[in-house]
């Protein structure tokens, strides 16, 4: 049974400690809220502010648990937050460890501080969870996608536009990296996991998934730079650091290009054209 009153001042109390800044959003002036507004917060949650103003009064229906997801991300919950809210709202908290999409408020923290740089925030499956702006621009939306063809190892091999990002020469390797990577996952994960049931509905789609497969190849990992082309600024070369939250399986991707590079040039290029509205990864 939903907890209005528990729901409502939880909310509150964890909307007033949050700054703007700690969330990625600007000060601005004239600031007298403690914390957040209300519509900021809505705007992080990708609701109404009405919606969520009603949650802190204590009215208005029960919220579902996608919308109790979304307040917990929005509000950059920890793991012990996100199971409390859900039980105040009245719902049994989401599974923990690798199936879990709810990202750390580490991850986030970081994430919302790079304005100015490519970065992604992927599961083990390559899911993309979150993307900074300059990610966005430089892959397009990768978060659009729904079911099995939000992994972009899934749309490798069974949608010709997911390569249209990367140089061709460099596309057969790409393919043993996510064939590896996914029979690592399977072995680590088990025959019922989300990734075996991935390599069940790839088989018959993709010949070349097959032939992969079959080779049983594991540990083939991609080079120290990733090479990504870019309809509007060309190729560009960029280094991959990689940051691990291992308790949700979860990546942080942070792509750069050495300074006073060719690739640099066009990477701040890019934070000037935007995202490509028909960009297709």
């Amino acid at each position: 049974m939903i907890d209005r009153a528990g729901l409502a001042e939880f909310l509150r109390r964890r909307r007033e400690v949050l700054q703007p800044e700690d969330v990625g959003m600007p000060r601005g002036r004239r600031r007298r809220t403690a914390g957040l507004r209300r519509e900021e917060v809505a705007v992080l949650c990708h609701m109404s502010t009405d919606y969520y103003s009603r949650l802190e009064r204590e009215r208005g229906p029960q919220p579902s648990e996608q919308m109790i997801a979304s307040i917990a991300q929005g509000l950059h919950l920890s793991l012990d937050e996100r199971d409390h809210l859900f039980r105040l709202a009245g719902h049994n908290p989401p599974a923990r460890g690798a199936v879990s999409e709810h990202i750390s408020p580490g991850l986030l923290r970081i994430l919302d501080r790079l304005d100015d740089t490519p970065a992604e925030i992927i599961t083990e499956l390559g899911e993309t969870l979150r993307q900074s702006p300059l990610g966005i621009a430089l892959t397009g939306d990768s978060t659009r996608f729904t079911g099995p063809a939000r992994s972009l190892g899934y749309r490798w091999f069974t949608d010709p536009g997911a390569r249209a990002a990367y140089p061709e020469e460099d596309r057969r390797h790409l393919s043993r990296v996510y064939a590896s990577g996914l029979r690592e996952i399977v072995t680590l994960r088990g025959p019922a996991s989300r990734a075996a049931q991935l390599a069940e509905l790839l088989l018959p789609r993709s010949e070349e998934f097959r032939t992969l497969w079959d080779g049983h190849e594991v540990g083939i990992r991609p080079g120290e730079f990733k090479r990504f082309l870019h309809p509007e600024v060309g190729l560009l070369e960029l280094h991959c650091q990689t940051l691990l939250d291992p308790d949700q399986s979860h990546r942080l991707l942070v792509y750069t290009a050495a300074p006073g590079s060719e690739s640099h040039d066009r990477l701040r290029l890019l934070s000037v054209i935007g995202p490509v509205a028909s960009r297709v990864p």
